[in-house]
């Protein structure tokens, strides 16, 4: 009965700390709004950080031929080796949900659902510990439990049935380099903390107790020569199953939930960047607010540069804000090995490199950069690669863009900020560098500039702009044959303009052009709202092709296009709006044609629409002439 009662007291106690992890919802339970990450779990001797960033396609799903879905109660299972760990090391970034997955622990022990084996689990924030200098092992049991009932020194008996958790083992800052001698096997015994604290990692008291720890990679290194015998469980993020499932708990109202994760499947790199969780509770956050406002996420105006901002702003919260020129400095840094590794097809980094650029700040690295430990035998030292390969594009892209005093200086060699270069060598070959360039006129925007200046500190400079302008006039004249219509074909350009987000460059970028011609391209719902964005502000087009198009409205994994009647979806309203002349082979059904017939009522400079190779039956060419019925129409050839 008093383990019961200790039980229902500590997990009151450690939910009068505040909500945890990266799950924001206050109002739901947290079962409610819990879901299970990727993870891969591997003895010490096995275990090693991933060889670079995420990928950028199927996400953590093939992150490791061991990855398996986070169960908590596998937490503490027999390994390969038949033997049950007794400590337990969960590795992640910043934002993967360790926290979440300590919160998960104690709740399912204080229900008596899972855990059982333990009597008491004992949880240490190591972000917010506030112990005495010196301490026993019984001192930190009361202080995570100050009205505990039960003597400390009764329940420190019973060393099997003890958990201890230290979540955030990075933060605590100690130096893990102790005499053995000093080392105490006394629970009783007063210590200075850093001796106490190393005694329970290296079992020198309480042996038999389990220890349950959650670190950045950045601080396996030293962790590593504390312990014996370790298991090490790596989160991996949200499998594509997750990332859905995600949205849908999240999201209060199915509907909602349903257009907010199309919207994100649709873009490819908001999709593949909410394998984090934390990436996938922004681009939710942000995408509540804006249907909060608008109700259509075809009116979105939070383009990826935006949610890739807010992320950052939330990474450095409260960071080096009164000393924005250490901030700055680092950034530059950063950016420049990011930059440096993306013309060189590079996402690993030695130790060297991270400490000639000056990035060896742990106050700020780990949020950046993963720390791959060398494998037994290997003797060269550490190496880093940025949590996902699109943030190290994204970091490269602001490389070319960050103000500096023009003094930086690394071992890397200075890299030139020739934004030219990246956009003529994108142009000719390097079709990799598309992410980094939709970056780079997201955050030459008018809203990025004052954005990052007001919320994070950074000073963007406004003089690419013009540079990037030419280039997207130039690139299309070269690409249009003489004596013929000066058009635009490549969609990247409308994903471009669409990153910008500003009316004014979208006229100037489109203004010498007069038409539209895409052909065999299949247009997510993003796609569309890129289109549909340029075509709004594009005062000269005068011809619109689409030829064997197809439009997706749901997940594309459904594989559904235009020729599937999807009538009552209100996303779908306003689809239409950007098409205009030539729709061949895009296999149009009976349900366009309502939106059809407001076409061409709405747009008296229609002369001509050819429709071939389309479903529309009887009743949808009934619709159409509705349409051609009204006054408004000024159509002249139908095919």
């Amino acid at each position: 009965e008093h383990r019961r009662n200790s039980r229902e007291h500590m997990v009151r106690e450690s939910r009068q700390d505040g909500e945890l992890g990266t799950c924001p919802r206050e109002s739901l339970s947290f079962h409610g709004r819990f879901t299970a990450l990727t993870i891969a779990r591997e003895p010490r001797s096995k275990h090693r950080a991933k060889d670079g960033a995420v990928g950028t396609s199927q996400g953590c799903a093939n992150a490791s031929s061991g990855a398996a879905t986070a169960v908590t109660a596998a937490l503490f299972e027999p390994g390969g080796d038949g033997q049950t760990p007794q400590v337990v090391v969960l590795v992640g970034a910043p934002g993967m949900g360790k926290t979440t997955m300590v919160r998960k622990v104690m709740v399912e022990w204080g229900e008596g659902t899972l855990h059982t084996q333990f009597d008491f689990v004992f949880c240490v924030d190591c972000k917010a510990i506030a112990l005495p200098m010196e301490a026993s092992v019984a001192d930190l049991v009361a202080q995570c439990c100050p009205g505990l009932r039960v003597p400390a020194g009764k329940i420190l008996d019973d060393q099997k049935k003890i958990l201890f958790i230290f979540d955030g083992f990075e933060a605590l800052g100690f130096s893990l380099v102790q005499p053995e001698a000093e080392l105490s096997s006394d629970p009783r015994e007063v210590k200075p903390l850093e001796l106490t604290l190393m005694s329970l990692l290296k079992k020198t008291v309480l042996p038999e107790a389990s220890l349950l720890i959650t670190t950045r990679p950045t601080a396996l290194g030293s962790l590593g020569r504390c312990l014996e015998g370790e298991h090490y469980v790596e989160i991996l993020g949200f499998s594509a199953a997750r990332r859905e499932e995600y949205f849908h708990r999240y999201f209060e109202n199915p509907n909602k939930a349903d257009m907010a994760f199309r919207f994100a499947r649709g873009n490819e790199i908001l999709y593949s960047l909410c394998v984090i969780p934390v990436m996938s509770w922004t681009v939710c956050t942000i995408l509540e607010q804006e249907l909060c406002g608008t109700k259509n996420l075809l009116e979105c105006s939070k383009a990826t540069t935006g949610m890739m901002m807010f992320y950052l702003s939330r990474l450095l919260k409260d960071r080096d804000r009164d000393n924005p020129q250490v901030l700055q400095q680092f950034l530059l840094q950063l950016c420049s090995l990011a930059a440096n590794g993306i013309w060189k097809h590079k996402v690993l980094f030695e130790e060297k490199e991270i400490t000639d650029c000056g990035l060896d700040q742990p106050g700020l690295l780990p949020f950046f950069l993963n720390e791959r430990i060398p494998k037994e035998g290997e003797d060269h030292g550490s190496v880093y690669a940025f949590t996902h390969l699109h943030l190290q594009e994204f970091f490269a892209a602001m490389f070319y863009v960050l103000e500096d005093d023009g003094e930086m200086v690394s071992s890397l060699g200075r890299l030139e900020k020739d934004v030219n270069k990246l956009l003529e060598s994108y142009s000719k070959s390097r079709m990799d560098l598309n992410v980094t360039v939709r970056f780079l006129f997201g955050l030459v925007s008018q809203k990025s500039i004052e954005y990052m200046d007001k919320t994070i500190g950074c000073r963007i400079s406004p003089r690419a702009r013009e540079e990037l302008l030419k280039w997207l006039q130039g690139r299309h004249r070269g690409l249009s044959h003489p004596g013929q219509a000066l058009k635009v074909s490549e969609m990247d350009t409308f994903h471009f303009l669409f990153e910008m987000n500003e009316k004014s460059f979208t006229q100037s970028a489109l203004g010498h052009f007069t038409d539209l011609d895409l052909q065999d391209t299949k247009l997510t719902l993003y796609d569309q709202m890129a289109l549909s964005f340029c075509i709004q502000h594009w005062d000269g087009l005068g011809c619109v092709t689409l030829q064997a198009c197809s439009f997706q409205w749901q997940d594309p994994e459904a594989e559904l296009d235009a020729s599937v009647p999807r009538s009552q979806d209100r996303c779908a309203e306003p689809r239409f709006s950007v098409l205009s002349r030539r729709l061949q082979w895009c296999r149009l059904s009976e349900s366009c044609c309502a939106e059809l017939a407001a076409l061409l009522a709405e747009h008296p400079s229609l002369a001509q629409l050819e429709l071939g190779d389309s479903s529309l039956g009887d009743s949808g060419v009934r619709l159409l002439c509705e349409g051609l019925r009204t006054p408004g129409c000024r159509l002249r050839v139908l095919r």
